[in-house]
This record gives structure tokens, sequence and C-alpha cells, in this order.
């Protein structure tokens, strides 16, 4: 009896096992799976909460359990609970540059062969899934980006008489706008260009091929954007990289205030913009354009940051997180997100139609974030981030006249080889 007692429980145990959600997975009395799902700064991230009631209602059985934490702190806490065997199940990642780190830890669950059983067209991300392939397997699913675009003050074009920017325009077409539109002098001066003192505004320019990055370890390529921004800088149309720092003023505020007629700028700024006019904190005439690019570079090829979505590889519930991912990462997150004025990373005129439709949005906003390439500004590599403060650090001796362009790009190929132990 004993024995058949025996028999019976492990077979019961089984069978609720298999109930309860199958392949490991986990759930509740009521067959309901709770997945936990980290985040930083929920509040003020709406779409979020949109897309998990959405989310919730089309897939009754599971439910996401937020945990919330503010950003400055969010990257300690995550790392500190991932390295503990946290059952979170989910998680956004605030630096994408960060992903390998977690990757190097077999953190991340394998997501290739969830994307390959659903048949997902990884190129609709343009790109952006690139940040999060290791070893040639898909450890991410881009959720919103954020893209380099071109911001322009209509009313310093209107004034000098000048057409506005166009969204196929090369980084020389570019230059010489600026010089027609720069005018007055002194503190009134309006300058025709402004590049922000972080050392993106200019390298950027130089990984938007889609070829190069900032970890390739030669930096020659970064040499024409270099000596664009040193004539600018001679010439006055833009303002040097001295007066940035001894203004103590944001890029917002310097656009914001109607200082500059061009700004090369992240996405980002278009709903700071957005809410600045709409409160009556500014009233500059602003608009978009597509950001400029070299000679042989396709108009739409761009530069950016991308969030992904990643699956705790020490979770349970990796079925009903991949739901979850899927659905964020997909058409329906897309839509809540351009209704809420962010952009997703997946492609389609219609998400964009609707980003442009949100209250406040200026004319022509959809053209202007046009793209088929977004290269990550900074790839999930080794040393990325030794690497991205020593090109700082060069960026400024170039700018400031401390140093030549070609003695700066030899200490960055230098230095590069001191970082990586070459």
């Amino acid at each position: 009896m004993k024995k058949v007692f025996t028999v019976l429980l492990v077979a019961l145990i089984a069978v609720t096992g298999l109930v309860a959600g199958g392949s490991g997975e986990s759930a509740s009395k009521d067959g309901t799976t709770t997945l936990t799902f980290a985040v930083w700064d929920y509040a003020q991230n709406p779409y979020l909460a949109r897309t998990i009631e959405a989310f919730e209602a089309a897939n009754p059985g599971i439910k996401i359990e937020v945990q919330d934490t503010p950003a400055a702190d969010y990257v300690t806490k995550l790392n500190t609970q991932l390295n503990g065997g946290s059952d979170v199940d989910l998680f956004l990642v605030k630096e994408a540059d960060k992903t390998k780190t977690f990757y190097d830890r077999g953190q991340l669950a394998d997501l290739t062969p969830y994307i390959e059983a659903d048949g997902i067209d990884m190129s609709q991300y343009n790109g952006t899934d690139a940040n999060f392939i290791f070893d040639g397997n898909t450890y991410g699913m881009p959720v919103r980006t954020d893209q380099y675009v071109l911001f322009y003050n209509k009313d310093i074009f209107d004034a000098a008489g000048v057409a506005y920017p166009s969204n196929d325009m090369t980084w020389a077409e570019f230059e010489d706008l600026a010089a027609q539109v720069t005018m007055g002098e002194g503190a009134t001066k309006k300058y025709g260009a402004y590049f922000h003192s972080w050392n993106a505004c200019v390298q950027n320019w130089g990984v938007q091929d889609g070829k190069h990055t900032i970890m390739d370890g030669e930096y020659s390529f970064f040499k024409p954007y270099y000596e664009m921004v040193l004539r600018m800088q001679e010439a006055g149309t833009c303002m040097s990289f001295a007066q940035i720092q001894a203004s103590g003023l944001s890029y917002t505020d310097i656009f914001a205030q109607g200082q500059v007629a061009m700004l090369p700028m992240g996405s980002w700024l278009i709903n700071t913009m957005v809410a600045r006019n709409l409160s009556g904190e500014s009233d500059v005439n602003w608009g978009v354009a597509v950001v400029p690019h070299a000679e042989d570079v396709p108009a739409g090829y761009t530069v950016g940051a991308t969030t992904p979505i990643c699956i705790n590889n020490a979770s349970k519930n990796k079925d009903a997180a991949w739901s979850f991912a899927k659905f964020l990462a997909g058409p329906e997150g897309a839509q809540i997100m351009a209704e809420n004025g962010q952009i997703p990373a997946l492609s389609g005129e219609g998400y964009l139609e609707t980003f442009a439709a949100v209250d406040g949005m200026p004319e022509g906003v959809m053209e202007g974030l046009y793209a088929v390439n977004i290269s990550p500004d900074r790839p999930a590599m080794d040393h990325v981030t030794e690497i991205d403060q020593m090109l700082l650090a060069e960026h400024q001796l170039i700018l400031l006249g401390e140093q030549t362009v070609d003695e700066g790009i030899a200490n960055m190929n230098t230095n590069y080889a001191r970082i990586m132990g070459n």
C-alpha cells in the first residue's frame, strides 16, 4: 500500500505540474501565471501601464506585477537582484550597451527559438536588434528607440529668407546652410548650428554609415566631422566648445530660447519641446528633419539608442514572459507607445502617423523621423564604457584647440589599444 500511495502521489504531482504551466512554468492555484517585470520611473512612462492592461485583457491567464525603481537606482538594484538569483522574470535594460554584461553572466534567456517559432521578421527593427545579438543569437527584443534627428528653428530661417532643411541633406550642405542663417552679434547672435559638448555629437556622424562603431580602434573616419566642426567654430557659424562650457546652459535651453537655427540631437528632445511650448515656457516655432548624412551614405541612416526587454535566464516562466515581451515589442505595444508620444523600435508609417498626431507635435515630424538604419551610438561590447570615456577626453582636447585632429585621432588609436590590452 505504501508503494502504491507513493506512486499515486508522484503521478498527482506530475499532473499538477503540467496543469500549472508545463515546461517548468509556475502558476497559482487558479491557473494564473504572475510575471515580475522590472522597470524604472513607471509613472513617467504611461505607455507601460497601458500596454500591460491591454496584454492582460488579451491574456487572462497571465498577470504582470511591476517592480518599479527610481531611474537613479535602477541599474544598481537590477544588477544586485540578477546576481542574487532574483525571481524577476522580465526587465528593461536602461543602458543598452550594458546588455552584454548580463549576457556574459549568463543572465539572459536566448530568444532566438521563440523568434523563429513565431516567424518574427527582425528586419522590421531597422538594425536596432544588432546590439542584442551575441554569438549569433538574440537576447533582447527592441522596445523603444531614440534616434538622432535635426531640430531647426523656423523663425530664424524665415528671418533669413532661407528654405527650411530638407530630409535629404549632406553634411556639406548643412555646413553651408548654417552660414546662411547665422545672424547678429554678441548676446543676441543667432548661430546657424549647435553641436552639444558630448563626443557623440561629432563622432556619431562617423558611425552613421552602419559600417563603423566607436569600438573600431582606428578612428580616422572621425576626421571629416572634426574638421567640419572646427571650420564652423572658426567661422562663427556654430557655438564653440569653449562657449558651451562657459554658458552652463543645456542644449534644451539653448534651442528653446531661440539661440540656434539647427541642432542635431536625439529624438527624446521632441517631447521636451512639445511640453515647453504647450506650457508657454518656450515660443520657438520649430521643426524636425532627417539628420544630414555623408555623400556616400543614403538619407535615413542615423544613430540612436534602443531600450530592449530581456527575459531573466533564471525565470521559471519563460514561455509566459516571451508572450509579454513579444507583445510589448510587437505591433500592439508599438501602437500604444506611439499613442503616448514614444517612438517604438518597430518600424511602420502607421506608428509614426500616430506619434505625429499627438497634441503639440510640429508639422512634418513624421517625415523627419524617417529611418532605414539606426546604428547604435554605443555598441554592446566589452570595455565600451571605458572606450567612450577615452574618446570624450580626446574630443574635448580637439575642440578646445589643445591638440590637432590628427594628434587626437592618433591618441584615440593608441589609447584604444592600451585599454583593450593589444
